[in-house]
This record gives structure tokens, sequence and C-alpha cells, in this order.
């Protein structure tokens, strides 16, 4: 199809596929977290809060929200806690691992084990077949314990403790225990993943677990796949979009969108894709619609090019210069304040532009602060990623 038959997809209906394939308009919202999951390919989990807020955000009944996310964490293990892209912490469907780790973890992975065995080397440690023993054993160990934290496996291999300086003389120098770089290494590499963390649902400190079994899949494959899955929850998306979300280079980007069938449009920012078929308009949700949104959340998150839900002179209110988002309120597909969590337990939120939103989405945004303090309870969140008026607003 030519540029000029392209169909032009305008900002009204990339609000409404949002509203609906983000779970996000009340009669689009999920039965389960694995429903949510599924519908947006991955949660950000680098914030463990961020999991269960995002989770809440689309569910139904959103008082289910803890138990039934961590029935499915660490229960049924029906989604899984790994690394993904941008070499970022994610929760994706466990089905979907076997993708992530192709399409996204096999270049890091080589590159952080490369980098464990350079600075082992440079500090005078152990050599690589040293380190292979260690780890074998401490898989070994985590399979027969099911879950451990990083002390725990260090009694069964006490060499985990070993330690060793990093970059010796330097400004940055730094002691590194082995136990620490290796399971990082481990799970980039898809061979361990999060397990139950030590604490509550807002806990950063987690145990490891054994990663799921999973096939080897042609790193080419994988992409495409995972592509197509993202681009069906979020298209149309630019090649700049996919890039940003992917962490790949373009060449992988314009292969996959190859490999799918992927078909053009006009956006207002230029070429955007969808996947084969999805071309055709799309009517957005019959009422009206109002979320509260965590930090690192993946609807916000998942675009580079944002101007079509949040003006760029509020972006530096909300976006770091990394992409990373603080807590947000949408109306209608679009952003338009700031929410927070008061010591209390008080959910508060600040329009961008005062009165702009009239009474109705001011009764809209109140009704699901409401929701959201009903199932959080007594739980107090504070977001790894804040804002400053995030902190003005929590500060009361």
């Amino acid at each position: 199809m030519g540029e000029g038959q392209q169909r032009y997809v305008d900002v009204a209906e990339r609000r409404a596929r949002l509203a609906l394939r983000h779970r996000l308009a009340g009669a689009a919202r999920a039965a389960a977290p694995e429903e949510v999951a599924d519908s947006l390919v991955a949660l950000h989990g680098s914030d463990p809060a961020t999991v269960y807020l995002a989770v809440g955000a689309r569910l139904a009944d959103s008082t289910r929200t803890v138990a039934e996310t961590e029935r499915a964490l660490y229960e049924d293990r029906s989604l899984v806690r790994m690394h993904g892209m941008r070499h970022t912490v994610f929760v994706f469907p466990t089905d979907l691992t076997a993708v992530v780790h192709a399409s996204t973890g096999l270049v890091v992975a080589a590159r952080e084990r490369a980098a464990l065995l350079k600075d082992m080397a440079k500090a005078g440690a152990p050599d690589a077949a040293w380190l292979k023993e260690v780890e074998e054993s401490a898989l070994a160990a985590l399979a027969r314990r099911g879950q451990a934290t990083a002390t725990e496996l260090a009694r069964d291999e006490p060499r985990l403790r070993e330690q060793f300086v990093y970059a010796a003389g330097k400004p940055y120098e730094g002691i590194h225990t082995v136990s620490t770089r290796l399971l990082k290494v481990l799970g980039v590499e898809g061979k361990v993943v999060r397990g139950r963390p030590l604490g509550s649902w807002t806990s950063t400190q987690f145990r490891w677990a054994v990663a799921p079994e999973h096939p080897e899949l042609d790193v080419a494959r994988a992409q495409a796949e995972l592509l197509r899955r993202w681009l069906a929850v979020c298209g149309p998306a630019t090649e700049g979009d996919l890039k940003w979300w992917t962490g790949w280079k373009v060449t992988d980007v314009r292969r996959a969108l190859t490999a799918v069938g992927a078909q053009a449009v006009r956006l207002d920012e230029g070429t955007g894709y969808v996947v084969e078929g999805d071309v055709d308009p799309v009517a957005g949700p019959s009422e009206p619609w109002a979320a509260l949104l965590p930090s690192l959340d993946p609807t916000a998150m998942g675009w580079q090019e944002r101007d079509w839900y949040l003006p760029r002179e509020w972006r530096p209110l909300l976006f770091d210069r990394s992409g990373n988002v603080g807590a947000t309120v949408w109306l209608d597909g679009r952003v338009v304040g700031v929410w927070a969590q008061r010591a209390d337990g008080e959910v508060v939120w600040r329009l961008l532009e005062p009165g702009g939103v009239g009474r109705e989405g001011e009764a809209l945004i109140a009704a699901e602060a409401a929701r959201v303090r009903g199932w959080v309870g007594a739980t107090r969140v504070t977001p790894r990623f804040r804002t400053l008026v995030e902190k003005e607003l929590s500060a009361g």
C-alpha cells in the first residue's frame, strides 16, 4: 500500500484502542492478573508495587488484586518475574519466557557474563572454570530448596561468599560478592527468576527460583513473535516506539516488522504500524472512564512518542530523561493528572490543568481514587520512581 493510500489513524482512535486493549475502560477490565499480563504483554517489575497497582487498575474486582496476583506469581506460577526488554525486570505470562529470553536476553546475557569474567580476572579472582563449578553447584542447591535467598544458597555453596575488588584504584572502586554478580548473570541468561519476596507485596527483596523450563528459540522468530504481540496491543506505533520498547537495533525492528507482515498507517507524528489485518477503524468504549496508574506503568511507558496522550509541556513533570514515568491520572485515554498516597492512606490527586476535566471527569477520578484506597487498605506504597509532584502530594 503506497503512502498516499495509508489509512490515517487519529488521536481519538488511538485513545479508543488504548482504553480497550489495555483493559482500562470499565467494560474492558479483566477477571484475573493473567488476563492483564497477557493483554499488556509485560508488566514493569523493577518496582514490585507497580505490578500489583497496574493489575488492580485493570481488574473488574480489584478487591482480589493482592491475593490473585500472589497466586499467579507464586502458587500457579502462571506469571513470572524475569529480565526482559532494555535489561529491565518485568512480569510476563510464563508461556512467553522462551520468546522474551531469545528475543531480548541472549545478547545482554553474553555481555553480562563477559563483564563478570573480565572484572574477576582484573581482580585476580578465580577463572571461568571455577565460576562454572560454583554456578552448577548453586543451581543444584536452588533446585533442591525450591526458592532461596543468596544468603541461604551460600550456606550450601560457600564459594558464593567470595569477594573481589571491582575497578581497583578508581573513584568508583567497590567490593563485589560472587553471589550478587553471578545471580544477576543467571537471571539475564534465563536460568533463574525472582521468587517470593521476603516481606509484603511492596517488598524489594526477593528469593530466587529456578526458571521455568523453556525451549531455545531462533532469535529472529522470537523477535517477530514478541513484536507481533506488542503491536497487537499498542499499535499503531512508530519504528521509534518499537525501538524504545524493545531496546533492539532498528535493523532488528525492521526485520521483525517485515516478518509479521505489519501494515503501515499514517499518524500525526509520521508512519506507524499495526499487525496485519488491524487497519480497520476501532470504536471506543461506550462510557467515559478514568484510571489511576502507578509509576512505571506499561501503558504510560509504552511509547516513545507521547504527544497523543500527554501534552509535551507536561512531560517534564512526569517523565525523566530515561523515559521513566511517575504515577498518572488518566481520563478517556489521556494523562490529566498525578496521584499519590499519603501517610494516613488517603489517595489524593492533582490535575495538570485545574478544572480541565469538568465535573463528570472529576467524579470519575474520585471514584477511582476510592477504588484504589479500598483494595490497598492499610498498606503504604512509596514508589521507587518518584516525581516532585507526587512527593508534594504524598506529604500533604
